[in-house]
């Protein structure tokens, strides 16, 4: 292993989506992830174990609160870098973070590059904030609610059988409509969600709490 790889532990709740962000890290030559934790007091054990250079850190934990973690493990290791994911930004949430000592936010449901990017290039001592999360700051009406994915019915069940791990022919015979209709609500998916592809769609859509696997818990 070369000590010159960026060591990076990935906290999520949801083990689907830490799985693939996991993999997106180590896919990287630079950079490998070396833990993944569900949970408040796995992450802790796992960040003090492993001693990683950064952390990808969900604000919604299945024992806690991601931010306050954060504040732990940065008054444990000032060098630690960490990078917040979130679903639903407010001022009060970027005001957490900043004082816990995280290095940026990023929206859930991102492209998945732009987290790497973040993780690999964002400074210690900066906090970025992403330019979605300023827009949906600036944009929010009264109730602070973030606008529907604009996902038809048809779309979220292709988007949900994708997640179950069907191809677009399965598809197509599962919701009786040809290959070509299905390829196009899942062009479609891509499109609207930002993704890459049929994995990106998925992990995003997970994320954002569009679709949740039964099994996945």
């Amino acid at each position: 292993m070369s000590s010159a790889l960026l060591r990076v532990v990935v906290v999520d709740d949801h083990r689907t989506v830490a799985d693939a962000l996991s993999l997106a890290v180590s896919g990287e030559p630079d950079m490998e992830c070396v833990g993944t934790a569900h949970g408040s007091v796995e992450a802790e054990q796992l960040v003090a174990t492993l001693v990683p250079d950064a952390v990808v850190m969900d604000v919604r934990l299945e024992d806690g609160d991601g931010i306050e973690l954060t504040q732990r493990l940065v008054a444990r290791r000032p060098e630690l870098r960490v990078v917040v994911l979130t679903a639903h930004v407010d001022h009060a949430l970027l005001a957490r973070a900043a004082e816990a000592g995280a290095c940026a936010v990023l929206p859930k449901g991102e492209a998945l590059a732009e987290l790497i990017t973040t993780v690999r290039s964002v400074p210690r001592d900066g906090f970025a904030v992403h330019p979605v999360l300023l827009r949906r700051l600036m944009g929010a009406g009264p109730s602070g609610r973030e606008p529907d994915p604009l996902l038809t019915a048809r779309e979220m069940e292709v988007l949900e059988l994708l997640a179950q791990g069907r191809d677009p022919t399965a598809i197509a015979r599962r919701l009786g409509i040809s290959v070509s209709t299905t390829r196009g609500h899942v062009k479609s998916l891509l499109v609207k969600l930002d993704a890459h592809s049929q994995l990106e769609a998925v992990v995003i859509a997970l994320r954002r709490r569009l679709i949740r696997l039964d099994a996945d818990h």
